[in-house]
């Protein structure tokens, strides 16, 4: 994964991330030398999305299968998430 600086955003604006971009999927902005965010191509954040998602859901039907969920009302609920927080 190339890195970007912020220097390189001021001077060369989306242009240099187009340039990265061009050759990897993600790139990591640099600020004052230390690595803060990544920036990637809209299409390769929407598979990420798509694996959490999924991963979401195979967890959910585990938790089903295991048996860990609760049945009852939306007031049930609140009072044991309250009760549990407490």
């Amino acid at each position: 994964m190339s890195d970007l600086t912020e220097n390189d955003l001021k001077t060369k604006g989306i242009a240099a991330i187009e340039v990265v971009l061009a050759d990897q999927p993600e790139a990591i902005i640099s600020v004052r030398g230390r690595e803060r965010f990544v920036v990637m191509k809209i299409a390769q954040y929407h598979h990420l999305r798509e694996c959490e998602l999924e991963a979401a859901l195979a967890e959910t039907k585990d938790d089903i299968t295991a048996g860990r969920f609760n049945k009852g009302t939306a007031t049930a609920h609140v009072k044991r998430v309250k009760n549990t927080a407490a």
